[in-house]
C-alpha cells in the first residue's frame, strides 16, 4: 500500500508575519554586501566630505575644551578701572616712541614727554593706562605684579635678550597674563626678512603659547612707526579679553599716577628728614581698599593711611547713546599730572 503524500507547508505570502520576514531578510542581505565593501584595517569614512567634516567637527570641539576654565569669581566693578598695559623691552629698543604712536592713533593728540603713566578712554566701554617698564628687576616684578597686558618689545635685528627672559620667568610666578610681541627695526630691503620673521615667531611662541600674537613694525619715518601697523595693534589691544589672576583679584593695590607733599614747609626747614605726609592719587584695583589698612610702598616700606576719600573721574566713560564709534572730545588723554580717582593720605 502506498503512501500518500503530505500536505506541504504553505509560506505565507501576506500578512504581519510576512511582512516581518521580508524585512529581516531585506536587512541581512545589507549587512551581507556592508561586510564585504568594508575595509577591515581603516574603520573611517568612505566619502572625503563626510570625513572633511568630522574633521572640522572635532576641531571645534578641541578648541571649546580648550577654553574651558575653573570658575572664577570676577570682582570687577560695573565701570572697571583703566586697562593697564605695559611696554617692556631692552634699552633703546622702542618703547617711548610706541607709546607717543599708540596715544597719537587713539586720541589724535601728541604727547611731548611722558614722565609716568598715560591714561586715555579708548572705546565706548575702555580705558587704557600705558605705562612703561624700566630694566631693574624691582620694577619689572612690580609691574608683572598688576599689569594686564604686556607689549613685549623685541629688536629683530639682535634678537631676543636676557632681559625679555628675565620678565617672562617673572611673569610666570605672578599668573602670566596676556603678552603681545612687538617686532622693531624691521628692514623691508632685507633678503631674509620673511625667515627671519618665522624664526623668530617660533622662539617667541615657544616662551609664551603657540598662537601668541606677534606684530611686525617696519621702519619709523619722521619718528613714528607706519600709521597702518599702528592701527592693526591698537586695533587688537582694543578687543583682547583679560582673565582676572589670583593674586590681583584677592588684593587691593593702586597704581600711582601722581604724588603730592602735603607736609607743612615750615617743617621741612627746621628738620629736613622729618616725616612727611604725601598724598597718592590713582585707581583703585582689585578688591576694595579700606581706610585704616596698612600699605605697602614698594622701596619704602609699609604704611598706615589717614584717610582714604574718592574724587570725580576726570575719565569717565561716554554716555550711552546709540552711536557706533567715539567722538573727538571724548577721547579723554592725560599725562602725569591730574588727578585720578581715588586719594590716600600717608603719614
Amino acid at each position: 500500500m502506498e503512501a500518500t503524500k503530505q500536505k506541504t507547508h504553505k509560506k505565507r505570502q501576506a500578512g504581519t508575519k510576512a511582512i516581518k520576514k521580508k524585512k529581516r531578510d531585506k536587512k541581512g542581505k545589507e549587512n551581507e554586501e556592508a561586510e564585504d565593501q568594508r575595509n577591515s584595517k581603516a574603520f573611517t569614512y568612505r566619502s572625503a566630505i563626510r570625513a572633511a567634516r568630522s574633521k572640522r567637527s572635532l576641531g571645534t570641539l578641541d578648541i571649546n575644551e580648550k577654553r574651558n576654565r575653573l570658575p572664577q569669581v570676577d570682582r570687577t566693578p560695573i565701570e572697571p578701572p583703566p586697562v593697564l598695559i605695559a611696554v617692556v623691552g631692552p634699552p633703546k629698543v622702542g618703547k617711548t616712541t610706541l607709546i607717543n604712536g599708540l596715544v597719537k592713533h587713539f586720541t589724535h593728540h601728541t604727547v611731548s614727554k611722558n614722565q609716568g603713566p598715560v591714561t586715555l578712554v579708548s572705546g565706548k566701554k575702555r580705558r587704557i593706562t600705558f605705562i612703561e617698564c624700566n630694566n631693574d628687576i624691582n620694577t619689572m616684578i612690580d609691574i608683572a605684579k598688576v599689569v594686564d597686558l604686556v607689549l613685549l618689545l623685541v629688536d629683530a635685528s639682535f634678537g631676543f635678550e636676557m632681559d625679555t627672559f628675565e620678565f617672562l620667568n617673572i611673569l610666570q610666578t605672578h599668573g602670566f597674563p596676556r603678552v603681545m610681541g612687538v617686532l622693531t627695526d624691521m628692514m623691508k630691503k632685507n633678503k631674509n626678512l620673511r625667515r627671519l620673521k618665522k624664526k623668530l615667531k617660533q622662539r617667541f611662541w615657544t616662551e609664551i603659547y603657540q598662537g601668541a600674537k606677534l606684530f611686525y613694525l617696519s621702519n619709523i619715518r619722521h619718528g613714528q612707526y607706519m600709521k597702518n601697523e599702528l592701527h592693526n595693534l591698537g586695533r587688537f589691544i582694543s578687543v583682547t579679553k583679560f582673565k582676572p589672576l589670583d593674586w590681583q583679584s584677592s588684593h587691593p593695590y593702586l597704581i600711582a599716577d601722581r604724588m603730592e607733599d602735603l607736609t607743612s614747609p615750615d617743617s621741612i626747614k627746621e628738620d629736613p628728614l622729618c616725616n612727611r605726609t604725601i598724598s597718592l592719587y590713582g585707581y583703585v584695583r582689585g578688591t576694595s581698599m579700606k581706610s585704616s589698612s596698612y600699605v605697602h610702598i614698594p622701596g619704602c616700606g609699609d604704611f598706615k593711611m589717614a584717610n582714604l576719600s574718592v574724587l570725580p573721574d576726570p575719565y569717565s566713560l561716554p554716555e550711552k547713546e546709540k552711536k557706533r564709534s567715539l567722538d573727538e572730545r571724548e577721547t579723554h588723554l592725560c599725562s602725569n599730572g591730574w588727578h585720578r580717582r581715588m586719594q590716600c593720605t600717608l603719614n
